[in-house]
């Protein structure tokens, strides 16, 4: 089974009778998982100096895990914009940018210049296409995106898989954007993962554990009560 079929059936599973899950749940544990990621890898200097993040969020469920976290990173102190270029008519998505604006998170309309994107931020969260990306070209504005994302000096932290990557093959053709500092893999590692080299974190704890039984996965414990679990703790960013 390749991996964004396998992915298809977990996520039946997850949100069918067989474990009960909504869709919205999955995505707040995921977005959970982001967010305290970032905050493993970028603790706030101080509770004086948040942190600035950029998270551009794509029009699937990939970019609904960016809108998550950046609610929680709020929460944690850090001070997050939104750049949601290509937004979703979904219901569930509309209550996700309400969510965000009651905490007041801003929204950006265009992306920043290069100069004012590597002054401006510290940290860019690439929540913009997941696993079920299969393009072999980058569509407006997202081509735009991603070629300044490559330019960029900003760390990166991709969620779940670099935007434009092959789940399996990883940046075929250089079509997406360099290897990130942090990749975040949610439920499970993709094989993409393994051109990564960078720092890597597990998220998304919500596996039940005969599911893990039935398809023969093996995942690391998480520690305590982290809803994260680094996989390479020797990585340097």
């Amino acid at each position: 089974m390749k991996p964004d079929e396998f992915q298809r059936v977990v996520d039946v599973d997850l949100m069918g009778p067989v474990v009960g899950f909504t869709s919205e749940q999955l995505m707040e544990l995921a977005g959970l998982s982001v967010a305290q990621a970032v905050a493993k890898v970028w603790p706030l200097p101080s509770p004086e100096r948040p942190l600035r993040i950029l998270i551009i969020c794509g029009p699937g469920n990939n970019g609904g895990d960016g809108l998550v976290a950046s609610r929680h990173l709020v929460l944690f102190g850090y001070k997050p914009v939104i750049y949601y270029p290509k937004r979703t008519d979904r219901e569930q998505f509309r209550l996700l940018i309400k969510q965000c604006e009651s905490y007041e998170v801003p929204f950006i309309d265009d992306l920043p210049n290069d100069e004012d994107l590597n002054s401006g931020y510290d940290v860019i969260v690439d929540s913009i296409f997941g696993y079920s990306f299969k393009g072999t070209s980058l569509r407006a504005p997202f081509d735009r995106i991603i070629a300044a994302l490559k330019r960029t000096t900003v760390p990166i932290a991709a969620v779940d898989i670099p935007s434009g990557w092959d789940v399996e093959k990883g940046n075929v053709n250089d079509l997406g954007i360099n290897p990130p500092a942090l990749l975040i893999s949610l439920g499970v590692p993709k094989l993409c993962a393994k051109f990564f080299t960078g720092k890597h974190y597990l998220g998304g704890r919500f596996l039940p554990p005969a599911m893990l039984k039935q398809y023969k996965v093996n995942l690391p414990v998480y520690p305590g009560i982290d809803q994260v679990v680094c996989l390479n703790t020797s990585a340097a960013l």
